[in-house]
């Protein structure tokens, strides 16, 4: 009978005997088995930290959406042009008391129109001095447009229905405008020279809730605008728009009554933009970010697998006679398999283990420096350790097959 199809000796290597032999496999070197875990530790502490933090941010996305886009309708205007002369504005839809029109609305806190002077003239802070507000926007604004931005005053007050009226040469300055243009304090009334002519600043401010552009800008009264400026252009970014803040909950009302309470004789001279739908932004917003970090998880994944495949090889090279020596001794080639496949998968499971518990640790300081509610989903951590486990699995694959299929008596050879 042929030495082939003689039958071999019964597996003798329980499940008990395979792990002891893994475990003594990986202890016997802790610093290699430290580096090779660390793609994988890496890999899921990215995995658990990207979910966790997606989770509790969005939270913080939502409310803070909540808090300023929901609230905040913006409409524009159509106005013609027929009949006037080439070059020449023509007067903006908005009635001249859109101010209190919007705030009879109800739902609605503030609301107003302003739009960006065209054709900046220079700013300086004396009449001759050298123009300073290159990159400063100057936009014209009515009181409720101001209110509706909700600027952060650190000095002065904003505009008020009397500056407006009266048309009085006044202006509000960004802390940025405020820096180029000289100003640091009010209590000397001081002014700035817009064109040549003198506005007194009648406040500073760092920072708005709406119209990020005000960030970078000088504002002036509508009404003054309006007399030394002229008509602001029709249609576009340039045109006359306007900006309501409403109560939360009450912006697609307001979004309907406001072409009615501004011109119910012409509701259609004006376009109204509602905010978008909470929801969807929220949510597209967590796929991004979601998508993005999971992509990072997955390359450190695969480096750690890589790590864990190419180590493994190194072990297997290494430990010929010795698997020459267990197959003399009985030992088949699924055991000298099942050998380095369980170390390979014990080295990604504690790589795993580990990377999880990085992974809430990172969730847990990020929320706590935040002041934010962390959020852990138990289908994001509970699985890691386990995706680990593949990882090293599918990574051991090669270099068990290989180490398996060594021939014993090379082996014993090669010592």
């Amino acid at each position: 009978m042929a030495r082939s199809l003689l039958p071999g000796p019964g597996s003798r290597l329980g499940l008990r005997d395979l792990f002891a032999e893994a475990l003594s496999g990986t202890l016997q070197r802790p610093g290699r088995t430290a580096l090779t875990m660390l793609g994988t530790v890496l890999g899921i502490g990215a995995f658990v930290a990207v979910l966790g933090l997606t989770a509790t941010a969005s939270g913080q996305i939502g409310e803070q959406f909540n808090l300023t886009r929901a609230t905040t309708v913006t409409a524009g205007d159509h106005p013609s042009g027929e009949g006037l002369p080439a070059g020449v504005n023509p007067p903006t839809s908005f009635p001249a008391d859109t101010d209190a029109r919007l705030a009879r609305i109800d739902g609605v806190r503030a609301g107003g129109v302003w739009w960006p002077v065209p054709a900046v003239p220079p700013m300086a802070a004396t009449p001759t001095g050298p123009d300073a507000g290159q990159g400063l926007a100057l936009l014209a604004a009515t009181p409720g447009a101001v209110a509706a931005m909700e600027p952060t005053m650190v000095a002065g007050v904003p505009f008020d229905p009397y500056v407006q009226d009266s048309r009085q040469p006044v202006v509000l300055l960004s802390s940025a405008a405020a820096q180029r243009l000289g100003v640091s304090r009010l209590d000397a009334q001081p002014a700035v020279f817009i064109g040549g002519i003198p506005y007194t600043v009648i406040g500073v401010y760092s920072d708005v809730r709406r119209r990020p552009e005000a960030l970078l800008g000088v504002i002036v009264p509508a009404s003054t605008a309006l007399e030394r400026f002229g008509s602001p252009p029709s249609g576009g970014d340039q045109g006359t728009r306007a900006l309501v803040s409403t109560r939360v909950g009450a912006a697609g009302v307001v979004a309907g009554q406001l072409p009615l309470a501004l011109r119910p004789d012409a509701p259609e001279a004006f376009t109204v933009v509602p905010p978008p739908d909470p929801h969807s932004l929220q949510d597209r917003v967590t796929s991004d970010l979601t998508g993005l970090f999971l992509a990072l998880a997955a390359i450190c994944l695969l480096v750690g697998a890589v790590g864990i495949a190419n180590t493994t090889l190194v072990a297997v090279l290494e430990r010929t006679e010795e698997i020459g020596l267990r197959r003399s001794l009985g030992a088949r080639t699924r055991h000298i398999a099942g050998q380095f496949l369980t170390e390979s998968t014990a080295l990604g499971t504690l790589g795993g283990l580990v990377g999880t518990g990085l992974g809430v640790v990172t969730v847990l300081a990020v929320a706590a420096a935040r002041e934010w509610t962390a959020v852990l989903q138990p289908a994001a951590t509970l699985p890691a350790p386990l995706i680990g486990s593949v990882v090293g699995l599918l990574a051991g694959l090669y270099p068990a097959l290989r180490a398996a299929r060594t021939d014993p008596l090379k082996a014993l050879r090669s010592g």
